[in-house]
Formats: structure tokens, C-alpha cells, sequence
């Protein structure tokens, strides 16, 4: 494991959201990150898709995280803003957040991500979200 991976998975573990969640961390690459969220009950909306409070966590996560791999030694990241667009009922067995650096400057990065819904165990899905965020970084 890379330096900027253990990084990024001890500041993944440390976030309690996530881990009620269920998320869990599954590539760290530099400028792209991938989080997975099975499907749960649990953070179902009133039509039994997954709310877009989980849909949008795991996202903004993964564009962070993406960020973080950019981010010059001695600074962490804080989303500054973020457009998401629910393109679709977010209905699947598990999700999957990427994030994915597109500029990253001195202090401004930004990021595109997007959330695939899985409806089974193979590779077929469907987008069900789109973000786009601006991550600042902040000295420790």
C-alpha cells in the first residue's frame, strides 16, 4: 500500500459517517477514488430507493478523497461546494461513488463524480447521480 493510500484509508476509517453507513473504501488512485455502499433498508427514502442523503455522502466522499491524493504534503481537504444532479430512483444491491479530479491547483480543486447503482453481482449498471464539487485545501 502506496503512502497516499494508507493516508486515505485511515482518514476514511476515522469518519464515523461512513462507517454508519456500511461504505467502504475499494481504489485509491491518483486524482480518482472509488467508494462502495451496499444496499440497506436502513438508508432507504419512503419509495425504497437509497436517499439522496446516502447517495450524496458517498459521493462527496470519493470527490474529497480523489482531491486528497492532489493535495500538497501538509494540507487535509474541506468541500467547499457541491451541484448534484439525481438522475434516477437509486435503486440497486450496491452503489459505487467515484471521484475523479479533473483541475487541481494551489488551493481550488475540482472534482467530478458520479454514483453507479448495480442491480445484481455482474458489471451492468446505471447512473443514478452526477456531482460536480469545488475541495479546498486547508492546512493541518
Amino acid at each position: 500500500m502506496s503512502k497516499i493510500q494508507k493516508r486515505i484509508a485511515d482518514s476514511f476509517n476515522a469518519q464515523g459517517l461512513m462507517t454508519t453507513l456500511g461504505a467502504r473504501l475499494v481504489l485509491v488512485e491518483d486524482g480518482e477514488v472509488h467508494i462502495e455502499l451496499p444496499f440497506s433498508a436502513g438508508l432507504s427514502q419512503q419509495h425504497g430507493y437509497l436517499h439522496a442523503g446516502a447517495t450524496t455522502s458517498i459521493v462527496d466522499s470519493a470527490c474529497g478523497y480523489a482531491a486528497l491524493t492532489k493535495a500538497p504534503p501538509g494540507f487535509e481537504v474541506v468541500t467547499a461546494e457541491f451541484k448534484i444532479n439525481l438522475m434516477r430512483p437509486a435503486l440497486g444491491e450496491r452503489f459505487l461513488a467515484i471521484g475523479r479530479v479533473l483541475n487541481s491547483g494551489k488551493l481550488l480543486t475540482v472534482c467530478r463524480g458520479e454514483v453507479r447503482a448495480f442491480p445484481g453481482s455482474g458489471d451492468a449498471h446505471k447512473v443514478v447521480a452526477l456531482m460536480q464539487a469545488t475541495i479546498v485545501n486547508v492546512a493541518r
